[in-house]
């Protein structure tokens, strides 16, 4: 146990692969999307099925670059799954990439103050977990420190010295795939590798980490 302790200590968010069957053709999806830079690609044929327990989410600054983000994604075939609607909290809309992979882009401005600025302010990684509370517990003790707490509903966490652009959060399995308009039913792999680990380890809600370095800008 001595040693889990001491080297959890460094365990901080790097990078975030996705496992899709073709790399290629994700990446052509991914750079015509706008968010490239933020996800690594890795061939995997791992099975899976229904809700992978995740999703990505872009904030932006406004209802213009929602639509913006919403429409180059469907433009390069992602499917609709909440067409963009203003609620209590803003705007926003989420789609599913070909590859199979959740996104959700919103902002918490209801009114149009701008032009579309294709610009991203905030990346967050949102885990589905079924006790929040316990699993902020277990990234407690693997060195992750806790920026924001809502008891059982809703745990962020503050960036580490990897120096990632993309935030990791914790949300209930099934109020996420609500907001998401998914059924919360899902098996098999997750499709996803977070990185930043001492080393290899897995959640208790079955996500794996890994050592990884930060992520760096892709060739154009």
């Amino acid at each position: 146990m001595a040693t889990t302790t001491s080297s959890a200590a460094t365990t901080s968010l790097a990078s975030v692969t996705l496992e899709v069957a073709d790399p290629e053709a994700a990446r052509r999806f991914y750079r015509a999307f706008g968010v490239e830079p933020y996800v690594r690609l890795r061939r995997s044929e791992a099975g899976s099925t229904g809700f992978r327990g995740f999703t990505l989410g872009l904030t932006v600054s406004g209802p213009a670059t929602v639509d913006g983000f919403l429409g180059a994604a469907v433009a390069a075939g992602a499917t609709v799954l909440k067409p963009a609607a203003k609620s209590l909290w803003g705007y926003g809309g989420v789609v599913q990439a070909p590859d199979g992979t959740i996104w959700k882009i919103a902002t918490s401005a209801k009114k149009d103050t701008g032009p579309d600025t294709r610009e991203i302010d905030e990346v967050v990684l949102l885990l589905g977990v079924e006790a929040v509370k316990a699993t902020k517990q277990f990234y407690v003790e693997r060195g992750l420190t806790v920026a924001k707490s809502f008891g059982s509903k809703y745990v962020e966490f503050a960036p580490g010295r990897s120096g990632s652009p993309v935030k990791l959060a914790l949300y209930k399995r099934r109020a996420l795939a609500k907001d998401l308009g998914v059924p919360a039913d899902g098996s098999g792999s997750h499709r996803i590798v977070l990185g930043g680990a001492p080393d290899s380890f897995t959640d208790p809600d079955g996500f794996a980490w890994e050592p990884a370095a930060p992520l760096a800008p892709l060739p154009s």
